[in-house]
This record gives structure tokens, sequence and C-alpha cells, in this order.
């Protein structure tokens, strides 16, 4: 019979008891192995482990299954905080997105008569300027496949997070409704002169493209030097392709006056940002953005 404390035997009990001498001597090398060993198996030692050695652990099954959902929870609570954080671009992307639908899903005939109700033309502005303001400005040129459907979430997303809801809201506002009213008001000036004819007070204008144009020069302004300049001149290269498409040239002005419009606003989004280029950080990254002095969020 072999003594053991814990699963360990105890060296000469079997040769005690009249056992086998040999098999006590490989139960004796056993012990000091296994503690060495911190209790494991050793592969220099000889001699059988004690019951009460260690063994290796194995990762339960559903570990690595439940590392991953955690990851994926993580990363979808990050997403929702960014989500939260542009509420206007988020309501605002939604509803161009369901307008954008309606246009390829709806019949053609009604999308047509909705456009043209929504044109920012004389002719409408004359008669309801605010709701003629605030509807065209509901579509997307192109509907759902629309190269500003996709910029946009970018563009008013980026200015949202530095200068908030409302001020990038107003910027928006700012460049849609100046640069329609830039563009319109000749046009009623030189119908009413005789130099255009009265055909010309009824033209299909919609979409969000001035504001969006006037957001994106607002956000140049939040960049350092070199980013600047590059975004300005990305977004002036893209005009001048859109002009060799668009052969309406009211809404290639319209263009050029929200860029502008967007410039002009650099004095208040910069006093307003959140975060702005540090004063001795030069053509730098996002790490050379200073924290704003002033309060920062909407008002």
């Amino acid at each position: 019979m072999t003594t053991s404390i814990r699963g360990t035997a105890v060296p000469g009990a079997r040769a005690a008891d009249g056992g086998d001498p040999d098999e006590a001597r490989g139960a004796a090398l056993a012990v000091p192995c296994a503690r060495a060993a911190g209790w494991r198996l050793v592969a220099s030692c000889a001699g059988p482990v004690a019951i009460g050695a260690g063994t290796p652990r194995v990762p339960a099954a559903g570990a690595g299954r439940g590392r991953r959902t955690a990851a994926m929870a993580a990363r979808l609570r990050r997403l929702s905080y960014a989500l939260i954080a542009v509420p206007f671009t988020l309501g605002y992307t939604l509803v161009l997105l369901g307008t954008g639908l309606y246009t390829h899903l709806g019949d053609p005939g009604t999308v047509r008569d909705v456009l043209v109700g929504s044109s920012t033309d004389v002719a409408h502005l004359s008669q309801r300027p605010l709701l003629t303001l605030l509807v065209s400005a509901l579509w997307a040129v192109g509907g759902i496949t629309s190269p500003y459907l996709l910029a946009f979430p970018l563009v008013l997303g980026a200015l949202e997070r530095r200068v908030g809801a409302v001020r990038t809201a107003g910027v928006f506002l700012l460049g849609h409704v100046l640069a329609t009213l830039l563009t319109e008001l000749p046009v009623a000036a030189s119908v009413a002169v005789g130099h255009l004819p009265a055909s010309s007070l009824r033209r299909l204008d919609y979409g969000v493209s001035y504001g969006l144009i006037a957001c994106a020069a607002a956000l140049a302004g939040l960049l350092p030097p070199r980013r600047r300049w590059a975004l300005l001149g990305g977004i002036g290269l893209a005009l001048a392709a859109g002009s060799l498409v668009d052969i309406d040239p009211l809404t290639g002005w319209g263009h050029a006056f929200a860029l502008l419009i967007g410039v002009v606003c650099w004095p208040y989004i910069r006093r307003n940002a959140r975060w702005r280029p540090s004063s001795n950080g030069g053509d730098g990254v996002g790490r050379r953005f200073a924290h704003s002095e002033r309060a920062s969020g909407n008002t």
C-alpha cells in the first residue's frame, strides 16, 4: 500500500511494507521533479508524476467568442456616441436618404411635379419664399446615387463635431439661402428690364449643394494651412468639372457664391470652434490642434 499526503507519495513506504524497492525509488524521484516543476509534468523526469501534479489549463470554448462579442459591443458603443454627437447631420442625412429613395421608387410623373414645385426659381420665390427655400433643401440632385449624398455626412459631420449643431445649421442655411438669392435676384431684375425672357422666371433648381459647399469651405478654415488650401483646391476642381457637365450657368455661379460664403464664415467659425489650429502648429496634423479657450458647443 502507498501512503500519500495530498497526492504526494511518501518515499520508502512501499519498501517498508515489503513492496518493490524499484517502484519506491521511482516514487522518490517523482517527488522532487514534481516540486521543481510546480507540480507540472517535466520531460526530464523519468519517474512517474505525483497524483496532485497540475496540468495546463485549456481555455473555454466560448472565451474567444466572448471577447469578439465584447469588442463588437465596444465598437457599436463608440459608433452610437459618434452619431449622438452629430444630431443635425444624422437627422438631415436620414431625410435626404428618404427623399432620394422616393425619387427612385415613386411615380416618375409625381416625382417630377414635386421637384418642380420645390424649385427655387423666381416664380416660386415670389409666391412663397420661405417654404420654397426650405423644401428645395430636402433633396439631393441625383437621388440615392447622388455624390452630394455621400459627401454630406462627411463634411457636415466633421464641421458639427467642431462647432456644434446650431452653428453648422446656420452655416448651411446661410450658404443655401444667400447663394440662391444672389443667383435668382439678378434673373428677376434682368427679366424686369427686358434683358431676359419671361420663361427665365421658371427653372428647375433644387438641392443641398449650396449649403454643402458653404459648410465645406467653412470647415477648411479650421484645418492647418496645407490641408485648408488642399480642400479648397479640391472643391474648386470639383466645381470646375461640374460646370463642364451642367449647362446651367446660374448653378455654377451659385456654387461659387456658396464657396465664398463659407470662407467669409471663417472668423465666426474659428472663434466658436471646439478645436482650432494652434498658433505654432504650422502645417501639422490633428495632434497640433489646440483646445479653444472659448466656450464650446451650441448656444
